[in-house]
């Protein structure tokens, strides 16, 4: 009945444009992108009862930020544990799942949020939502690899960019329902949900009706293999051999703390713009930063990807971490002297960063892995996503209503975190300087690679 999910059926025929795949991961990738927006929705769910302002029995602050991070904590266990499920099944089954996955995930939380049950939200948007998360991010990845072996970090890129997009449209989108659906004694968070996921499930079924896969020993007309480089191996390594070894570990943690430093502060970006200068950002007007920031996210994914092709991924996160690490440690100095528009433009440029890591994290793979299971691979490292999406938000959060339960004003509630995050950014660039080929031992044979094909 499923038949046409079957990996056998997508093999593009003679003739068949690769330029096609980009669009089949943008589908998935604007629609899953949506997690970088939820933050649209925190204040106006402190608000449910209350209605003008927070009741009793309403939802916190850092009650409503454990949706953000138990999405992307079980986005990253889904990959991990079904990378190699994409692999073998291909992208269009995976596709289709995730579809299904994050649009139910949003009309289970419709119910939670109607019924004020915070544990349904939870489980909606968090846990099944983060399933569709999990198998959308990392399904066109492999692909779009495979079909762009003259151009991976351009290609990677391009996979990943709707993802940092998704909340530029999400964003305003939000806006917008909600204030459709709101009336003077109601917030429509619920109907916002509910429509939004349909929206989104229609949309992901169309890029996975779209996706190709290669044929066998398929290669762009006139490709030319890139020549030899110290940190660029022709070889493969089993997705299984690949966690015994100290790159994978070291790339993980140059992923996580990269992640760390950008994650909290975006789950958060709305309201932290609006405490740090009070009464000159508008919530609307804070959606719209949110929607800037993703619009850099989406661009900073395909720019500095596309860089890492030039000047290397290991030097790619070398700039990362430098740049950022100062940035973090300046945006404080912008709201102490009241200048919007540095922080707008720090914030800007560090999240065009936040964006450049994760699409270049695949080519890095690449590079040091091979071809053969990058996808698996990938999915195995985005457990680093999971663990900065707990520690990022929390660290945010806590930190900020422990500022404010002692007398520190909302304005310089996220200071500490600032600099605490800048130094996290300093250990990261320790992990990428000790990044080395991997060792030939751990490289599948001849026999294994062809066996496996």
């Amino acid at each position: 009945m499923l038949n046409f999910l079957d990996k056998t059926r997508i093999v593009a025929p003679p003739g068949y444009t690769r330029w096609l795949i980009p669009p089949a991961a943008l589908c998935v990738h604007l629609c899953i992108g949506q997690a970088y927006a939820i933050s649209v929705f925190n204040i106006p769910m402190t608000k449910l009862i209350g209605i003008a302002k927070p009741g009793p029995d309403d939802w916190s602050i850092p009650q409503l930020g454990w949706i953000f991070t138990i999405g992307i904590f079980v986005l990253g266990m889904s990959a991990a544990f079904l990378g190699r499920w994409v692999e073998e099944g291909g992208p269009r089954k995976a596709m289709f799942t995730a579809a299904l996955c994050f649009g139910f995930g949003f009309f289970i939380s419709a119910i939670g949020v109607s019924i004020h049950n915070i544990w349904l939200v939870y489980l909606g948007w968090g846990l099944v939502g983060g399933f569709g998360l999990g198998l959308g991010y990392i399904s066109p990845v492999s692909t779009l690899i495979k079909w762009f072996p003259d151009r991976p970090g351009m290609a990677t890129g391009m996979a990943i960019m709707g993802f940092g997009g998704g909340a530029f449209i999400a964003s305003p989108l939000s806006v917008w329902l909600m204030r459709r659906f709101t009336t003077s004694t109601h917030i429509g968070v619920a109907e916002t949900f509910a429509t939004m996921g349909a929206i989104y499930l229609c949309f992901m079924m169309v890029g996975a009706w779209i996706v190709r896969i290669p044929a066998p020993g398929w290669k762009p007309e006139g490709f030319v293999a890139p020549p030899a480089h110290p940190l660029i191996t022709t070889n493969h390594v089993h997705v299984y051999q690949a966690i015994k070894t100290p790159q994978f570990w070291l790339i993980w943690w140059v992923l996580c703390l990269n992640v760390t430093a950008g994650i909290g502060v975006l789950g958060q970006a709305s309201p932290m713009a609006q405490e740090m200068f009070p009464g000159r950002v508008t919530p609307v007007a804070a959606a719209g930063f949110v929607g800037l920031i993703s619009l850099f996210n989406m661009a900073g994914r395909f720019f500095w990807a596309s860089i890492s092709d030039f000047i290397g991924r290991k030097n790619t996160y070398f700039v990362f971490f430098v740049l950022g690490a100062v940035l973090y440690a300046l945006l404080p100095t912008t709201g102490s002297v009241g200048s919007l528009v540095l922080f707008v433009l720090f914030c800007l440029v560090i999240f065009s960063m936040y964006g450049g890591g994760f699409a270049t994290v695949p080519a890095y793979l690449k590079d040091m892995f091979g071809t053969r299971y990058v996808g698996a691979i990938h999915g195995m490292l985005i457990t680093a996503w999971s663990a900065a999406g707990v520690f990022g938000p929390v660290l945010v959060n806590y930190i900020r209503q422990y500022q404010l339960d002692h007398g520190v004003a909302k304005a310089q509630a996220y200071n500490v975190t600032m600099y605490v995050l800048a130094g996290l950014l300093v250990i990261g660039f320790l992990c990428n300087l000790a990044i080395k080929a991997v060792n030939s031992r751990h490289h599948m044979t001849l026999d294994e690679a062809e066996q496996m094909i």
